[in-house]
């Protein structure tokens, strides 16, 4: 399964993905200190819904689209989002205009704060860099994003969310590649707050992946998981998963709140569900990397 960031925009996992991407940036922030927001896999930034390179917006119909028709949601979390996305249609005036991870936090950080998009793909990378014009505290780089965990991790702010969200153009090799990237992250910075976005489709694989990341790291972690079809159905993309090392205090029990309302929002055919597992527990306290 080949995932293209521009062909996939604004999809029910997109969208998933965001909302979780901008409540962990929130969270980071109940601290004044800054932090690094370091993002592997940049894409473009920014989409137009209405281009033929997103097909003309297909899948938002099911993801961005329905959510911002929708009723003024009950979470916080993603009433925030939806602010987020208008005030992004409003900068860019285009209405059809969709916001991705570099974005979002461009308009999330705060002057302590600051970041590091590294994409690949040079004409992605172009892209990025008309996206992010202005946006001083945001460097970016043309380069292997995993590569750049070994040079700026650890940062001098020594707090830092990292947002992990490869293509999957081979699911199992890249998967195992995610894995390898926690840990590296995780021996230079033990409090790194990661989140990684991964597909559902094969479950019985995805449960042997998932034993291995709890017989691996050693961590915190919890597992927020939306799908829209039946879990092993054969269709492109069943669900969307975010693997969070170091949630922040109370993130996995708000996520819970959040998932069901957007889970309810999107799912026409009731196939669908929700859930949030927390397999290695998080304590009571506030967590050092938040």
């Amino acid at each position: 399964m080949k995932y293209r960031h521009s062909f996939h925009a604004g999809n029910f996992a997109d969208v998933h993905k965001h909302v979780g991407l901008l409540a962990l940036l929130r969270a980071m922030q109940r601290k004044d200190k800054g932090f690094l927001y370091l993002d592997t896999h940049a894409g473009a930034g920014s989409y137009d819904l209405a281009d033929l390179s997103t097909r003309h917006g297909a899948e938002a119909r099911h993801g961005i689209t329905a959510l911002m028709a929708a009723a003024e949601p009950l979470a916080p979390e993603l009433r925030d989002y939806r602010a987020a996305v208008t005030a992004a249609r409003h900068a860019w005036s285009n209405e059809r205009a969709y916001p991705g991870s570099p974005l979002l936090a461009a308009q999330a950080l705060r002057i302590q704060d600051r970041a590091l998009c590294c994409e690949l793909l040079a004409r992605e990378c172009r892209a990025l860099a008309r996206t992010l014009a202005g946006c001083d505290h945001i460097q970016i780089q043309c380069a292997d994003g995993y590569q750049a965990l070994h040079s700026n991790l650890p940062p001098r702010e020594r707090r830092c969310l990292v947002l992990i969200d490869p293509p999957y153009e081979n699911p199992p090799a890249e998967i195992s590649q995610g894995l390898t990237a926690l840990t590296t992250a995780l021996a230079r910075l033990a409090n790194a707050v990661i989140a990684l976005w991964y597909p559902i489709k094969d479950e019985r694989w995805l449960a042997g992946w998932q034993r291995r990341i709890e017989g691996t790291l050693g961590a915190p972690t919890a597992y927020l998981e939306l799908w829209l079809y039946p879990r092993d159905a054969r269709v492109a993309l069943n669900g969307s998963g975010l693997l969070i090392v170091n949630p922040p205090y109370r993130f996995a029990r708000a996520a819970q709140v959040w998932q069901r309302e957007l889970h309810a929002l999107l799912d026409g055919t009731g196939l669908g569900g929700s859930a949030v597992r927390a397999p290695l527990a998080v304590k009571d306290a506030a967590h050092a990397g938040a």
